[in-house]
């Protein structure tokens, strides 16, 4: 049986790494949305279940048709996802330049453009994925057929070695993403999965005598005391179990980014914090199982609800928590409780069968994809974070009065019971979430985030998503705008600016009298643009004015139309998770396709290490032969990066000042700082920097592209700087 450990504990950091970077590619391929990323965890999940339900129906089926050690079937299918490393990456390419190919020819709405991608994610992602879900019936059957093997409770000894390979898989892979790249990842870990394979392979050569003299006797012959129990209660219990588990992980980033950032880093500590837990709750369950004959308590079902609602108190502002005690007192309870409740149902339920278990798992892995689309596409935006916690825990209350398994209901336990009732209800409506800083402030949720609108106490409006703070009303804003539409050979004709924030920007490239596209990922943030600007009413309602809500990338792949300007100006901080996609290699060789000819790209860098400046330099100086640089206006602000197929021309103030119409002239001195026109572009000549100094902060730094997330993994070159410097790729 140790050996099944070693190869579960494997599978399961191999399954975990390749769900999260095949969900990272999936997105430079198909768009950064809500959407997308929902219909691709979903599939994974599809095809884990359809793999677990098809494989155990399978080993009850043809199980007596097998004459070989069942070890050699399960390392074929562990190299199977291995190859899926390969072949992925691969389909993922295919698939987007078969949609690059129909929108050169046809306009694509945004729901046709879903409706296809998602068909060729699901085609490319659940035959792989099915062989994932297959290895736990498969393996369980290879148990079962071995008499000095304890069968009956095969799936949660399973179960634990691959949380616990998870747990490990989630914790190495950004450290992993951050040496080798995303496709150097995959490879890496498809070796674990060739050594699987070939570990099983050898292994079953050694058994092969004593498996042929068992093989001839049914599997049930070979293991008599394996008894199921539990009817199909099991089932709708541990579909419950996974709709909750998964709904409230959406949940919980939503409520702790404001505590812990928008950084790859920070998610990967929730999910950590839950696989973790998640094993500490099975193990418990196993030690419990091996020396109890009894049910579980009716508590175990009731606290579900209590440690559900948790998270609320360990999000409050009002206590003082490190971010990190904040997320493992907050999920790890409930994680827990799951850990020890999952394995037990599949095994009550299975005793052992594989195709029981297989189709157990199938519905635990249903209510999962269930729990996400629940919560964040109804409850959250409907809701909000509390209330949709509180819907979420609602089958738990019930739980509390006829759920569980008990000899008798003591008195005692009763007073329990509702004693966690009322403190979870207290939980609910006594918690304050980081919204009650904002007092007064207008908040709005849909799929994507919870947008609030407030003002500082000196007055100044700021925007904030998730609680962390995108931007303010500046005068850099509107100069990105004004300072590339001033410098373009020809007047203007129109432009795009890719990420709406407070609209600023597209309001002074509105001042110019061209049409304007603006394309934003939250759909709530535009609705507050009157909020910023008393006249975003009027803009809004001019036929010149185009507000998408899509993935700038995205937005790229469905439209043929070109742009004199595009404007970029990415959310902070540099390093969240997602936002190389609008600073890589890649995202300009697009951006290149959709200029004019001498059209210009402004690319906004806020702040960032040396290494985040050089790559970002080398990818626009890798795509267009002309780069210019300047330092903002305001101090200790970032750099505007201003890009073109063409050069750009250098003109003084004056020159720039005489191209812009009156209404853009009165736009830009709206707020300053320059006492006059004139100034306030030389505010920004008076900055331009060479791009040779850029380069040379982190020479062997490569230019930052959708495989080398540089800007976004980071945590070994601020750990280790002298070995990542010595070892940088291309150093």
């Amino acid at each position: 049986m140790s050996w099944f450990a070693i190869f579960f504990f494997l599978s399961g950091l191999c399954s975990i790494v390749y769900e999260l970077v095949w969900l990272r590619l999936a997105m430079a391929k198909f768009g950064v949305t809500t959407a997308l990323v929902s219909i691709v965890l979903s599939v994974f999940m599809a095809g884990l279940g359809a793999g677990s339900w098809i494989a155990g129906r399978a080993t009850r089926r043809y199980g007596d048709r097998i004459k070989f050690p069942v070890l050699r079937l399960y390392g074929v299918i562990e190299l199977l996802v291995g190859m899926s490393a390969l072949t992925v990456p691969l389909e993922f390419a295919w698939g987007s330049r078969w949609l690059e190919r129909i929108a050169g020819a046809v306009s694509i709405s945004s729901g046709s453009y879903y409706l296809m991608s998602g068909a060729w994610l699901a085609l490319t992602l659940i035959p792989w994925c099915a062989c994932m879900g297959a290895t736990i019936p498969v393996a369980m059957f290879a148990i079962r057929r071995d008499a000095r093997h304890e069968s009956h409770r095969s799936f949660s000894f399973l179960y634990l070695a691959n949380v616990i390979g998870a747990v490990a898989g989630a914790s190495i892979a950004p450290a992993l993403v951050e040496i080798y790249g995303f496709h150097g990842t995959l490879r890496t870990v498809a070796i674990l999965n060739g050594l699987i394979c070939v570990s099983a392979l050898v292994l079953s050569l050694e058994r092969t005598a004593r498996t042929a003299s068992t093989a001839t006797a049914s599997p049930a012959a070979a293991n008599p005391a394996i008894v199921s129990t539990g009817g199909n209660a099991a089932l709708f219990l541990l579909f419950t179990t996974g709709l909750t588990t998964m709904g409230m992980e959406v949940i919980w980033i939503r409520l702790y980014t404001f505590f812990i950032g928008p950084l790859v880093y920070s998610l990967a500590k929730i999910l950590a914090t839950y696989l973790a837990a998640t094993f500490v709750g099975s193990k418990v369950y196993r030690i419990w199982s091996r020396h109890s004959q009894g049910s579980e308590s009716r508590l175990v079902w009731v606290s579900l609800a209590f440690l559900g609602l948790l998270p609320l108190l360990t999000a409050d502002v009002r206590l003082h928590l490190t971010s990190t005690a904040r997320v493992i007192l907050g999920v790890a309870p409930l994680a827990a409780v799951v850990g020890f409740l999952t394995p037990m149902l599949v095994d009550r339920w299975s005793g052992g069968d594989p195709d029981r278990a297989g189709r157990a798992y199938a519905v635990n892995v249903v209510g999962c994809i269930a729990g996400p689309l629940l919560a964040g596409f109804v409850l959250l935006p409907w809701f909000g974070e509390s209330a949709s916690m509180l819907l979420l825990v609602l089958p738990w209350f019930g739980m509390a009065m006829f759920g569980g398994r008990q000899r008798e209901v003591g008195g005692l336990q009763t007073a329990a019971t509702a004693g966690l009732l009322i403190a979870s209800l207290t939980l609910f409506f006594f918690t304050r979430d980081y919204e009650a800083r904002y007092p007064g402030a207008i908040i709005l949720r849909d799929s994507t985030a919870t947008v609030i609108a407030a003002s500082s106490q000196d007055g100044n409006k700021q925007l904030f998503v998730n609680g962390v703070g995108m931007t303010a009303l500046s005068p850099l804003t509107k100069m990105m705008a004004h300072f590339t539409l001033a410098h373009l050979a020809r007047p203007p004709r129109n432009a795009l600016i890719i990420c709406f924030g407070m609209g600023t920007t597209f309001r002074s490239a509105m001042s110019w009298g061209i049409p304007v596209t603006a394309v934003e990922l939250v759909p709530s943030v535009p609705k507050l643009f009157t909020y910023y600007h008393p006249d975003g009413g009027t803009l809004l309602a001019s036929p010149q004015a185009h507000v998408v809500i899509d993935d700038g990338r995205r937005f790229l792949d469905r439209s043929a139309e070109k742009f004199d300007a595009i404007i970029i100006d990415p959310p902070p901080p540099t390093d969240a998770a997602g936002s190389s996609l609008l600073y890589s290699r890649e995202f300009y060789m697009q951006i290149r396709e959709h200029l004019t000819p001498g059209g210009i790209l402004q690319q906004w860098l806020f702040l960032g290490d040396n290494e985040d400046k050089a790559a970002v330099t080398r990818a626009l100086m890798d795509v267009f032969p002309y780069v210019t640089v300047y330092e903002s206006m305001v101090a200790y602000s970032g750099l505007h990066y201003f890009a073109s197929m063409s050069p750009i021309p250098q003109r003084n103030a004056s020159e720039l000042v005489a191209r812009m119409p009156a209404g853009a002239i009165v736009d830009m001195m709206e707020w300053g700082p320059g006492a006059n026109p004139l100034e306030q572009f030389n505010l920004m000549l008076d900055k331009k920097r060479s791009t040779a100094p850029l380069l040379a902060l982190a020479p062997g730094t490569p230019a930052l592209q959708d495989d080398r997330p540089i800007n976004e993994y980071n945590r070994l070159r601020q750990m280790f700087p002298r070995l990542m410097s010595v070892n940088a790729p291309g150093h």
